[in-house]
């Protein structure tokens, strides 16, 4: 398999009950030169057991493609699993409908993306090296349902809801990067972009940093996942 221009090769797990999704997966990650399908599992207690085997082993992949309906573990349990354990592997959702109270979780439990599963092809790599770099990627369908369920702040002004700081502490929680990132990229300390991502929060009346991005897009703060 060649690789691609920044010599990186994108190592996936597959994780779905039917074995028709991963077998079509795999022929099709096959001819993508910077993504390898490393691993399958059946079930969110088989990915576990995958995981556990890999990191033992040749290293754990760097991203799960994950189905959300299985069992006996589902994919949200099994997300919110991995993440615990491994919280350097990145986690796709992936499912054939949209349900708003499963996609928010999926999202709760650590997922950085959600794809359906009539997603293009070129799309499934797109949420894959999404994933990679630490972004969220939302299919475009989900993306219209989770920024219109939003409810709006007490103004007709959302951006006077915000300090100047909080708008560039915003904007950066939109392009998925974490506290230390932003303390980074701001000279701030990690403790006082935390404290920024809290206030955000409460003054927009949101529970997590996912749907404080989407605000963000609703609001035309910041661009739409891709």
């Amino acid at each position: 398999m060649m690789e691609s221009m920044s010599g990186e090769v994108i190592r996936v797990l597959v994780v779905d009950d039917h074995r028709i999704v991963r077998e079509g997966l795999r022929a099709y990650l096959g001819l993508i030169d910077d993504i390898e399908m490393v691993g399958e599992a059946a079930d969110g207690r088989g990915a576990l057991d995958a995981l556990a085997r890999a990191k033992a082993g040749s290293g754990l992949p760097d991203v799960v493609l994950m189905d959300l309906l299985m069992e006996p573990m589902d994919g949200i349990a099994a997300t919110a699993a991995i993440k615990g354990r491994y919280p350097e592997v990145e986690v796709v959702a992936v499912t054939s409908f949209i349900e708003e109270d499963k996609v928010h979780a999926a999202l709760e439990a650590g997922a950085a993306g959600y794809l359906l599963k009539d997603a293009e092809p070129e799309e499934i790599a797109a949420a894959i090296r999404s994933a990679r770099r630490g972004e969220v990627h939302l299919d475009p369908a989900v993306t219209r349902q989770l920024t219109a369920s939003l409810r709006r702040g007490p103004t007709e002004e959302p951006k006077q809801l915000l300090t100047h700081r909080e708008r560039e502490i915003l904007l950066l929680v939109a392009r998925g990067q974490a506290n230390k990132e932003i303390a980074a990229e701001l000279v701030i300390s990690e403790r006082t972009a935390r404290t920024h991502v809290s206030n955000i929060l409460s003054k927009l009346g949101l529970t997590s940093r996912t749907q404080a991005a989407l605000w963000a897009v609703r609001e035309g703060l910041a661009p739409s996942p891709t």
